[in-house]
Order: structure tokens, then C-alpha cells, then sequence
């Protein structure tokens, strides 16, 4: 353990520099909670606005806009007066220094916080990360919309039968909440809306597959979830393959490693997800899926002035490491803060992180979702109110709440999408 306390190196008129990297759940909570702290944070993002990544798959099935779940940063943050917001690309650091380099210069720090989110993880398979479709910011999301709609206009032209089916053929890969969401939302788009917009296309060429790997969907929930999710999703005209792992994507067609090729066009990618690779660019040393190995007080051995919080963050707890969820990011930042505050007045130790699951919710469409919350089970239409409640709430900014409501209402009330643009790049 290197020796030196960060609080007694700041002695003087200015007060200690806490420099947080990235400005998603974990590191907007972070930086608010230390609005009233005597210490200068500073707050760095490769982008300039905050994103509900929850969401993002209403994007892509053209449900809102980019700018009804995203905010810019310095709007959020803008009555914080011991906050600066750079919008910069962190590319190394020397930790000895204690000095992070960036697009736009070094920035030393006092503290560093890590919460620099995650990536797709494509495990290796080349000609998916090339051909597929990820889904984790806002460019993805546009993009997997475009290429949608793109494929019902390519179908409309497309004289050959077989060539046809293989465009309206859409794949969705991971049964996670966001493959499920997705292929429910993919599905009713093109069931309610679509459909009526290609009225010479024939539904039946059209086809929604989820596939996959392991033998059940939502793997945190439990069993009687798992199977409601599975039979909406049926019977929302999704096609659910289990044990369905996939091998290569060539932009043409999807092969199974047990063999199968199922001729498609599109495959949207959420099986998987990793540290962003900022965490491996910084010298610290990684664990599994590139997340970076911390204590039960959430620091970096060896550097105690580096905490890490959300994604990029290993830490296990009976045995198994925490997901990379919202939750986790956002109760790792209060309790980072926490630890600060103390460590900068000298009022108490470092306190070790615990972690309070408030369970999980996934949505499959129009009056369908799935929610495990506080050791409560809900389903239907009880359950998708709920998930409407708490998406709402968790929404930053009132401008934001109204418009996504106003547009969830639009949707259930007039069977449409209002955000059916091919736009162009």
C-alpha cells in the first residue's frame, strides 16, 4: 500500500480537487453529492450531456427522440458552484503524479473517481462487432433505427422472395432486460405501426428472433417472471430460441455454433456488456470483462486516493460480482462521496460499501412487463405501470418527463410512433 493520506496533501487556501471521469449515473451522483463539500470537483465526459440509458432501445424502435432522454451536462449541473464540467477524452494517466492526461491537456487531481461506464461486449466474435448492431449511446440507437426503417423501404423494392424475407428479418441476441425490451418494442413497432405505413408487405414475411444462449430469459428474476416474460413475448409474435448461441454474423446471415444460418440482415447485439476500455488505458489492473478490481471501500489497492463506481468497478458480493446496473453506480457514488467528505474533514474512517438491491423491472410492450422490486413479484399491467412510474421519475429534468409522457401516451392511445425518420449522418 503506498503511504501518504490525499486530505494532508491539499494543506493551504485551496481546497483538494476531486476529478470524476464520466458523466453517467454514477458520476452525475457523485458530483451532486459533493455540491456542499469544501472540495473543487471537476467533471470530465467524452460527451456533453448525461444519457437514460434505459431507454436508449425507445430510440431505436422509434419511440422518442435522443433529446427526450438525454440532458446536457452543464444545464444539470449549472447551480453547482464548486463544480467544472470539460468536455474532453481521457487517453492515460500517471498515477504516481497523480496527474490524468487528456484531449485537452493534464489535469492533476487530489482524488479520482472513475465512473467511465461500459461497452459492448462482443466476446471475440469479429464479424458481429463489424456487422451487428450494439446498443449503449445515443448514435447506436439512431443507427439501429435508420437501419430498420431502411430495411422495410429496401423490402418494398426488393422483387425476390427470399432476398425479402431475409430484410424483415430482425435479430435480436441476449435475453437480458434490454434484449427483451428490444424484441417487444421491435415487435410492436413493426405489428402496430409498420404494418400499417408498408401496407403491401406481407406480415408474414416479416419476423422478430431472440436469441438466447443460456435456457432462460431474465436470469435474475425469478422462475414465474421469467416464464410470464417468455409467454408475452410469444405471444407478441417474437420467436424465442433457447440454447441459441451465436457463432459469426456476416451482415447477410447469422450462424449458430450448432450449425444453423438464419438469413438476416439485421442483428442487434445486447448479450453482453464490458468496462469501457478507458479503465485498461489507465494502467490499473483488470478483472473480468475488463472491470477494474476494487476494495470493500470501492478504492484502488495501492492508490487510495482512486475510487472506481458502476460498470468499471469489480466488486463481489457472495461470491459474485455486482451488475453493472444503474442502481449500483448510483449507490456507489453516495457512498465515494461519503468517504471523501470524511477523509477531507478528518471525521471519520473509510466505510465499506453495501449494497441494497431495489430489484429489477424489464417491459415487454403495451400493458406487459416483468418486476421483481423488494422481494415483491408483479406482472402485466400492474407491473408495466410501475415500470412507467419509475422511468418518469428517474428522468432528469421536468421538459424531459413531459415530452417521453406526452409521447407514451401519444403511442398508447393512437397505436403510432411519431419518430419514424431516416436520418442521415
Amino acid at each position: 500500500m503506498r503511504s501518504g493520506d490525499p486530505s494532508k496533501r491539499t494543506l493551504g487556501a485551496m481546497p483538494p480537487t476531486v476529478v470524476v471521469v464520466g458523466a453517467g449515473f454514477g458520476g452525475l451522483r457523485i458530483a451532486r453529492a459533493l455540491a456542499r463539500a469544501p472540495v473543487q470537483v471537476l467533471l470530465l465526459d467524452r460527451n456533453n450531456y448525461h444519457l437514460f440509458q434505459p431507454l436508449l432501445y425507445q430510440i431505436a424502435t422509434a419511440g422518442l427522440e435522443a433529446e427526450q432522454i438525454a440532458k446536457p451536462v452543464r444545464a444539470i449541473l449549472r447551480g453547482q458552484r464548486n463544480l467544472e464540467f470539460r468536455m474532453v477524452d481521457v487517453t492515460g494517466a500517471d498515477l504516481a503524479a497523480r496527474r490524468l492526461e487528456t484531449s485537452g491537456g493534464p489535469v492533476p487531481y487530489d482524488y479520482l473517481v472513475l465512473a467511465p461506464g461500459g461497452e459492448t461486449n462482443f466476446f471475440g466474435l469479429e464479424g458481429v462487432q463489424r456487422h451487428g448492431l450494439g446498443l449503449k449511446d445515443i448514435p447506436d440507437a439512431v443507427s439501429i433505427r435508420n437501419h430498420i426503417l431502411t430495411c422495410f423501404e429496401q423490402a418494398m423494392l426488393e422483387p425476390d422472395g427470399e432476398r425479402r424475407r431475409a430484410r424483415l428479418t430482425f435479430v435480436v441476441v441476449g435475453g437480458g432486460p434490454t434484449g427483451v425490451e428490444m424484441a417487444g418494442a421491435l415487435s410492436e413497432l413493426i405489428r402496430l405501426v409498420l404494418v400499417k405505413d408498408y401496407p403491401r408487405l406481407n406480415i408474414k414475411d416479416v419476423r422478430v428472433l431472440l436469441l438466447e444462449a443460456t435456457d432462460r430469459l431474465l436470469a435474475a428474476m425469478p422462475e414465474k417472471l421469467r416464464e410470464a416474460a417468455g409467454a408475452t413475448l410469444w405471444r407478441k409474435h417474437v420467436d424465442v430460441r433457447f440454447g441459441a448461441t451465436v457463432a459469426d454474423y456476416d451482415g447477410q446471415s447469422v450462424r449458430l455454433k450448432s450449425g444453423e444460418v438464419v438469413p438476416a440482415h439485421t442483428l442487434i447485439w445486447a448479450a453482453g456488456a464490458r468496462a469501457a476500455s478507458l479503465s485498461a488505458r489507465l494502467g490499473l489492473p483488470t478483472a473480468r470483462q475488463g472491470r477494474i478490481a476494487v476494495t470493500a471501500t470501492l478504492q484502488v489497492p495501492d492508490y487510495p486516493e482512486i475510487s472506481v463506481i458502476g460498470d468499471a468497478a469489480y466488486l463481489e458480493i457472495g461470491g459474485e460480482p455486482l451488475p453493472m446496473v444503474a442502481p449500483v453506480a448510483m449507490q456507489m457514488a453516495d457512498a465515494v462521496a461519503a468517504n471523501i467528505r470524511a477523509a477531507v474533514q478528518g471525521t471519520g474512517r473509510m466505510a465499506p460499501f453495501r449494497y441494497r438491491d431495489p430489484g429489477t423491472l424489464a417491459t415487454i410492450g403495451r400493458n406487459a412487463a416483468v418486476a421483481h422490486v423488494w422481494g415483491l413479484q408483479f406482472r402485466g399491467f400492474l407491473a408495466w405501470v410501475m415500470w412507467l412510474v419509475v422511468h418518469i421519475i428517474q428522468l432528469i429534468g421536468f421538459r424531459n418527463k413531459l415530452f417521453v409522457l406526452l409521447n407514451w401516451a401519444w403511442d398508447y392511445f393512437v397505436y403510432e410512433r411519431a419518430a419514424r425518420l431516416i436520418t442521415r449522418s
